[in-house]
């Protein structure tokens, strides 16, 4: 299940568990929830390091690219 599918099914499990009086189903809401925004989380940090990476391997291969050209041009 997707991270705003588990939060959307955390905040209904919450306000069913609110209006029932059933505190058990009210927990299991929030921890719903919970784990739906740490799924977010972690999926917004794993495309930041995934840009941190492309940007790294474009600028490694510049360099590589730089080098090259610069040893062609000596010979």
């Amino acid at each position: 299940m997707g991270a705003k599918s588990d939060q959307a099914k955390g905040r209904a499990k919450e306000a069913v568990g609110s209006l029932t009086g059933d505190k058990d189903l009210k927990s299991a809401g929030k921890a719903d929830r919970r784990a739906g925004e740490a799924k977010e989380k972690v999926g917004r940090a794993k495309d930041k390091v995934e840009e941190v990476v492309d940007k790294t391997k474009n600028k490694a291969e510049e360099a590589i690219d730089k080098t090259k050209h610069a040893l062609h041009r000596k010979k």
